[in-house]
């Protein structure tokens, strides 16, 4: 118990002291890590905030975590915070947990990210729609005269354009086994997520205030962070309310 108590306080200080150093505490004293080697670590101020710091981190090869950048500022949902396994749709929660990272989209071209990239346009879709779980949670390169996810139920991506100008996808919540349907021409799965959970989690630039559960930060930060994430070195994302619930997500 003591060494915990130690922990803990050695990772609400490099969180919230806004000129802390580089720290190798916190990312080791995370459990949901796996094989990553580049961690950004996002942390409210409460389970009601819509406020919180990011930082990211990498690990050398001498297995010494460094923080990559200074502090930046993040906005989350409009609702505060749930679990990933607790959280509800529409309801601007943003999911605490730790996720894996492997691909981003924006409507501006590729800044320069080695993540796969798409550039959106006005035929790009995010579904969310509770009532067609194959696509539920899927991205969707147009509407299929076939589908049977619901234009109001999805997310066009191009409408969002500052939001989207750059994004980097957070793996909350998608399902397995996405594929092409030529008989139904766009993608599905056999195994869906957890339909009503919620869908289109991402790390995207920030607009005029909290978001609907997304992670957002200043369009230039967002370029930064991807540039720097790399497949090679398996990016993940924590998020967490507070600092004490970090080593919970």
């Amino acid at each position: 118990m003591r060494r915990l108590a130690v922990l803990l306080t050695l990772l609400t200080a490099a969180i919230l002291a806004p000129g802390a150093p580089a720290s190798a505490a916190m990312p080791a004293g995370l459990t949901h890590l796996g094989n990553a080697r580049q961690v950004i670590v996002v942390v409210g101020t409460g389970w009601k905030s819509t406020r919180a710091a990011l930082r990211a981190y990498q690990r050398g090869d001498d297995g010494v975590w460094r923080q990559a950048f200074p502090v930046m500022p993040a906005r989350t949902g409009y609702g505060g915070w749930a679990w990933a396994s607790r959280r509800v749709q529409d309801t601007g929660l943003t999911p605490g947990g730790t996720f894996t990272i492997t691909q981003a989209f924006g409507v501006r071209a590729n800044p320069g990210t080695k993540l796969t990239y798409r550039k959106v346009d006005g035929n790009d879709y995010w579904v969310g729609d509770r009532r067609d779980p194959r696509t539920y949670n899927v991205f969707e390169p147009s509407a299929s005269k076939h589908r049977a996810w619901r234009i109001s139920e999805a997310e066009r991506l191009a409408a969002y354009p500052t939001q989207y100008a750059y994004a980097a996808v957070i793996d909350f919540n998608r399902p397995a086994g996405v594929h092409w349907d030529t008989r139904l021409g766009e993608y599905v799965t056999a195994t869906p997520s957890h339909v009503g959970r919620g869908s289109a989690v991402f790390l995207h630039a920030s607009g005029k205030g909290s978001t609907a559960g997304c992670v957002s930060v200043s369009r230039a930060n967002v370029v930064t962070l991807l540039k720097w994430m790399n497949p090679a070195l398996h990016p993940r994302i924590v998020m967490s309310p507070t600092a004490a619930d970090l080593t919970r997500a």
